[in-house]
């Protein structure tokens, strides 16, 4: 099949960390010379300002847009009301979206080739399934999270399910290629049986996850490790990657804090974020609050909303106030990507998303991880125990816990957890380098996709 004719429509779950590693698969596969056609919310879609940059850029790359069937003014976090809206209002648009009348920008596509999206969007596949198309899964979590989620079902015939007890420091041992690593804490809290899988496409590094994907490859007839995605995107187009506005970014960076960072010593900073789901109590708030500002060390935090929502009308202690004037920076939101590779930036306090803890890596940025939701636990035990380029916080910490912790990070342990991080991130940018396993599996995945026989009219 001819690079023209190959189309692939991707779909991600409308949520911020979902769209930007998808994004970047589809600049990879339309600088191959491959069709896309990228399927937002129309609510997201119109919150996305560089899709004209990138459509300049990328002349096989086309954006469409559909109804979720949710009023105007809702969060739309990820809740049963927005699975709900994915599998009854927006199933029949994205069916119609796939026939052969789809013409974006007046210019006529080829019938949809396959389907790639995350398993959550249930409804694509059923409609792949419907119009006899192959579908690709892509999984936003890591592959240890996924092969736990995919051994519970041993995990219950081995007696392990349900916990006989309250003790969550107990080793999980059912689970091949995390052995010594799980407990019980580190399980995810569900896991949902997909239909199978023509292909998996992992944003991770084979050499990294190698136990794990070894097994896996029992499950998936083909298994596509492609990251770190935003890595291997700017390896293969170059700087104009990075000129390219925002990369998927739902809210308004704040230019003024790259400012305030180059005012800052190299490697002083410790910037804090907890994703666009972790939500933070008040008492959470003025602890970590307290935390950053008793350790004496710069910190720029990204608070999506203001600071006080959580505080209930309280007055800020003053101390909070003069503290974070004379050594922080608190903003709505941020480039990730050019923060941590900015030379001032010294540490990462997150929440364990893979999204964020692969742009550390490839930053070279050593971590304190806060693990809070889904698979932000086995991502922060790995890390923590296997690799050591990471602090774990404990769930219930406190401002003196957090101190700590930032003093380990910045000062006490800085050398030896920055010499565990430059070896991990020298792997990660070989993954994405020429000859690398990641370069070359983005290779057979455009090649496979090549060969795909089109939907018959």
């Amino acid at each position: 099949m001819e690079k023209s004719q190959s189309h692939i429509v991707i779909f991600p779950l409308p949520l911020q960390g979902h769209i930007k590693p998808l994004l970047c698969l589809a600049e990879l596969l339309c600088d191959a010379g491959l069709h896309v056609t990228f399927v937002n919310t129309r609510h997201n879609h119109n919150r996305l300002a560089d899709l004209p940059a990138l459509s300049a850029h990328f002349p096989t790359l086309h954006f469409e847009s559909i109804l979720d069937g949710l009023p105007d003014d809702h969060p739309r976090t990820l809740s049963s009301e927005l699975l709900i809206a994915l599998k009854t209002s927006i199933k029949p648009h994205f069916k119609e979206l796939l026939q052969p009348s789809l013409k974006p920008n007046g210019c006529a596509l080829p019938p949809p080739t396959c389907i790639i999206t995350y398993g959550l969007a249930t409804f694509a596949f059923d409609v792949a399934e419907e119009l006899g198309l192959p579908i690709l899964s892509y999984n936003v979590a890591c592959a240890p999270y996924l092969w736990t989620c995919l051994c519970l079902p041993n995990l219950i015939e081995q007696g392990q399910l349900p916990f006989p007890d309250d003790n969550m420091d107990v080793e999980i041992t059912g689970v091949p290629g995390m052995e010594g690593l799980l407990q019980r804490v580190d399980l995810p809290g569900f896991c949902r049986t997909q239909k199978r899988d023509l292909a998996l496409i992992l944003d991770t590094i084979n050499e990294l996850d190698a136990p794990c994907l070894s097994h896996m490859a029992n499950m998936f007839p083909k298994i596509y490790t492609l990251g770190p995605l935003h890595s291997l995107l700017h390896s293969q187009i170059g700087d104009v990657s990075r000129s390219l506005a925002s990369h998927g970014g739902l809210w308004k960076v704040d230019p003024n804090c790259m400012i305030w960072l180059d005012s800052q010593p190299t490697k002083s900073v410790l910037y804090v974020s907890f994703g666009t789901l972790v939500t933070l109590t008040r008492t959470q708030i003025i602890e970590f609050w307290y935390g950053l500002v008793n350790s004496g060390h710069p910190f720029l935090w990204v608070v999506q909303s203001e600071i006080t929502l959580g505080l209930d009308g309280d007055q800020i202690p003053m101390e909070l106030e003069i503290g974070t004037k004379e050594k922080g920076y608190i903003v709505n939101w941020v480039s990730q990507e050019e923060v941590l590779s900015h030379k001032s930036m010294g540490g990462f306090l997150t929440h364990s998303g893979w999204n964020s803890t692969l742009e550390s890596i490839v930053a070279g940025i050593p971590m304190i991880c806060w693990p809070n939701l889904w698979d932000h636990y086995i991502i922060s035990r790995t890390f923590s125990e296997k690799w050591k380029v990471d602090f774990r916080l404990k769930e219930n910490c406190d401002r003196k816990d957090i101190e700590t912790m930032i003093r380990m990070l910045m000062e006490f342990k800085r050398g030896e957890i920055q010499s565990s991080m430059d070896a991990i991130s020298k792997v990660a940018r070989d993954s994405v380098a020429k000859g690398g396993s990641s370069n070359h599996n983005l290779e057979m995945l455009i090649q496979d996709i090549r060969y795909m026989h089109a939907r018959p009219e």
